[in-house]
């Protein structure tokens, strides 16, 4: 991401896509890798990866290596970094606030800066 939050109409056509919701909704509740996205969401392996693509575009998810103890290798997964999306309209301006996620190395690195 280029470190400017994503504008409204990014974040709508973002959430305009049903295999982005469902894509979201599904490791919102555990991380999934592309394959298992792929068996949960009507959608082909390379949708998956474009969807997924625009969603770490947008900084809406995160990839992360994990151990997959099956294969004893590693294996990457997807978690989402969205916590709110907020839409307000005040005073005839309409605006987006995007609340992303604390990633567990920042939480590690807000610890060890408190201690």
């Amino acid at each position: 991401m280029s470190g400017d939050p994503p504008d409204i109409e990014t974040v709508a056509g973002l959430l305009e896509d049903q295999t982005v919701r469902e894509i979201l909704t599904n490791t919102s509740q555990e991380p999934m890798s592309a394959r298992a996205l792929k068996d949960h969401c009507d959608a082909s392996g390379p949708t998956i990866y474009r969807r997924l693509e625009r969603l770490r575009d947008a900084d809406f998810v995160v990839e992360q290596t994990r151990p997959d103890p099956d294969s004893g290798h590693h294996r990457q997964v997807y978690v989402p970094n969205l916590d709110r999306i907020t839409i307000e309209l005040d005073d005839g301006t309409l605006s987006i606030q995007v609340t992303h996620g604390e990633r567990m190395a920042d939480r590690f690195t807000r610890l060890i800066e408190e201690m």
